[in-house]
């Protein structure tokens, strides 16, 4: 390996690692350059007490921490120092917090200049939401924070954060995964802010994700609950785990079986678990290659995967790993679209992801303005019906899901008033 390392060292366009052209390459201070995604798995890649993490694979040189890493390790010096200024020195928050700074200091090394970071190529200071935009996100208020991201699309807003103290930075992403108000929005927030370009892996200033957020919900108690569909959501756009605590997929799987949760946990311990993927190989129906999917369940038995088609018809296969190939959803191909118009969702399906990129791009031009007929009112009904259905919300009215005024909300039993607590 070393040999091979040497030997490219001279390829300016060649990563040292994965020993392939660049792909967003990050140089170092000594001079030596890698994919971004390979230099971050090299410095996960060994154990805590390993050096060679915090060195260049080819001379050994001292890689600065990542503007992610000094965040946290300065997130976590501020929260251990809150409690401090509290007295609060002997609850399990303060453990946890003295545990996550010691973790975080390991990380960076006690060799850090406290200087010098390595800065990704396309590095921007976040964009931090008024005051007033936090507050809508913490109350679910879809409409107000879409306006807002839309407002000014030069400015990354999907992806701003928040500046009070008590959440450490987090993104408009991770606050609404944390809604517990709002319990019947999130998930549908969570979708159009991906939709939106939202990190589905943005790390607060403790290195908490929204995924890490869901796992360690107290709603997390079985495979109905929403927290599952919450993560399952995540899953099919790229998710990651990360190996520090609370993010490892093993300390995912454990809260799952903890919560009583044994499907998703084997959906975890599987390779492609909740992932969008494609179709690839099948000979016997040619016809789906290409075709994209989410792998629903892990079948360990025959080690399969059961399957739903991306299309309006949502087949369900059992298909082998070698007829998958994972694919992970992003604005530009997310399968299927949700649009948000008048306070309420509409679930758009498609038959192909080509048709699916063209909805997208004609709504860019504002060139999706349907007719409104008594058919196209029925079937958006329709849509928005179904995606309650899959929400596990029942015959919930649309009105009081998507957030219109609660009061005059009727339950399908008895049909009386939900009475407004004081």
């Amino acid at each position: 390996m070393t040999e091979q390392l040497n030997c490219v060292a001279a390829n300016d366009k060649t990563c040292g690692i994965c020993l392939e052209e660049w792909k967003n390459p990050l140089k170092l201070p000594c001079g030596h350059s890698f994919c971004d995604g390979c230099l971050d798995e090299w410095r996960s890649r060994y154990g805590v007490k390993e050096e060679m993490r915090r060195k260049c694979p080819i001379c050994r040189a001292r890689i600065p921490p990542s503007r992610e890493m000094v965040t946290i390790l300065q997130g976590s010096r501020a929260r251990k120092q809150r409690l401090e200024n509290k007295n609060d020195t002997t609850s399990e928050k303060y453990r946890n917090a003295c545990y996550l700074l010691a973790q975080a200091e390991e990380s960076v090394g006690a060799d850090w200049d406290g200087v010098t970071i390595l800065e990704g190529n396309n590095y921007k200071p976040p964009v931090v939401m008024p005051d007033y935009i936090y507050n809508a996100v913490l109350k679910g208020d879809i409409k107000s924070v879409l306006r807002w991201i839309n407002a000014n699309r030069a400015e990354d807003r999907v992806n701003a954060v928040e500046a009070s103290f008590e959440f450490m930075r987090c993104s408009t992403l991770i606050i609404a995964s944390m809604i517990v108000a709002v319990e019947s929005r999130r998930l549908t927030f969570m979708m159009l802010l991906l939709q939106l370009g939202a990190n589905v892996d943005h790390r607060n200033g403790q290195g908490g994700t929204a995924m890490s957020f869901a796992f360690y919900s107290d709603h997390l108690v079985s495979d109905a609950c929403f927290e599952t569909r919450i993560i399952r959501l995540l899953l099919s756009w790229g998710a990651s785990f990360f190996n520090d605590k609370g993010c490892s997929r093993d300390e995912c799987i454990y809260e799952a079986m903890k919560g009583g949760a044994s499907e998703l946990a084997g959906l975890l311990e599987s390779e492609l678990g909740g992932r969008r993927c494609e179709i690839v190989n099948l000979s016997s129906r040619p016809e789906l290659n290409g075709k994209t999917c989410v792998a629903d369940e892990y079948l360990p038995s025959s080690n399969q995967y059961k399957v739903t088609l991306e299309t309006k018809s949502k087949e369900v296969l059992i298909l082998d790993p070698e007829n998958l190939k994972r694919r992970d959803r992003t604005p530009e191909d997310c399968g299927y679209y949700i649009e948000f118009r008048n306070g309420r969702a509409i679930r758009h399906d498609f038959d192909s992801n080509k048709d699916c990129r063209a909805f997208i791009v004609a709504l860019g031009r504002g060139e999706t303005q349907p007719v409104v007929t008594e058919e196209s009112e029925a079937r958006a009904e329709q849509a928005a019906a179904e995606l309650l259905a899959e929400l596990g919300l029942g015959d919930s009215p649309i009105e009081s899901f998507w957030g219109c005024n609660t009061k005059n909300f009727k339950k399908k039993k008895g049909g009386k008033k939900k009475k407004k607590k004081h």
